[in-house]
């Protein structure tokens, strides 16, 4: 795919190309492939809240961490509730909801830190992966957006309590909106137009067609960069990826296209610091 940010390296998982070039940075997406999870999940199911085998979930996390040769006790998984409520985690947060979803980060769409050897997680298969990183002053941050996460704002909300609490410009900020349903396979009705017409701009082009009566085709990602934008980051910061996850059935778990049954990918961030 001409432009494509990230690129398949081993069957588990893609690696953020664009960011390669940040000094000691792990960056990507996980596939559903090269697991151990059996049907509905196959294979490799990384949610531990999707009435998978728990073991092979956690199989499936070990494996992950081997291949990124990021350890478990040093991931910080959250409780994503389609909200837009962003936590900072440190290194005292690490190995939260790795092996048990209870002890996850609760009630949080959005991490973030400034700490190294902390890998950052959270879980898809649909929503939009949102990455954040401020290389200067060492900030990184990830965010899960469904519809209801996008219309809350959680980009713009990322952006604002870096500003807030780390002191950074949103012009510093560099973005990356991962693999998601695209507005090829991604039909809503009036309810979710509502809210997203709601949460842009009177100026902004809709980032959605009619296609019948009542239904429209909608690109969340187009809506997560308009909200960027507007929250004050670079135009030439933010970068999409192609990916559909509903389409691309031979990579992803896809809630819609599985009709519900399937399992979770995740993203992760971290920054890599050898001691």
């Amino acid at each position: 795919m001409k432009n494509e940010p990230f690129s398949l390296v081993q069957k588990q998982f893609l690696v953020l190309e664009s960011w390669k070039h940040i000094p000691n940075i792990v960056a990507g997406f996980t596939t559903k492939n090269g697991g151990t999870s059996d049907s509905p999940f196959r294979s490799f199911n990384l949610g531990l809240h999707v009435n998978d085998d728990v073991n092979k979930v956690i199989d499936n996390r070990k494996l992950l961490s081997s291949l990124l040769g990021f350890r478990t006790t040093n991931w910080v998984c959250s409780d994503q509730v389609h909200g837009n409520n962003i936590e900072k985690v440190t290194i005292k947060d690490a190995g939260s909801g790795v092996v048990d979803y209870q002890t996850s980060i609760k009630s949080t769409d959005g991490l973030y830190t400034d700490e190294p050897n902390i890998l950052l997680t959270s879980g898809y298969a649909d929503c939009v992966p949102l990455f954040f990183c401020e290389p200067n002053k060492k900030l990184i941050g990830v965010a899960h957006a469904g519809w209801k996460g996008t219309v809350k704002d959680i980009a713009g909300e990322m952006i604002r309590k870096w500003q807030l609490t780390e002191g950074i410009n949103p012009s510093d900020v560099y973005t990356v909106i991962g693999p998601s349903i695209g507005g090829c396979c991604y039909v809503v009705d009036d309810h979710v137009i509502d809210f997203v017409n709601n949460a842009l701009s009177q100026k902004d082009p809709r980032p959605y067609q009619e296609i019948s009566k009542g239904q429209y085709a909608l690109d969340l990602k187009r809506v997560n960069k308009l909200l960027m934008l507007a929250a004050g980051i670079r135009e030439e910061n933010i970068i999409i990826s192609s990916y559909c996850t509903s389409c691309s059935d031979n990579l992803f778990f896809s809630h819609r296209r599985d009709k519900g049954k399937t399992g979770r990918m995740l993203s992760f961030l971290g920054w890599k610091q050898e001691k």
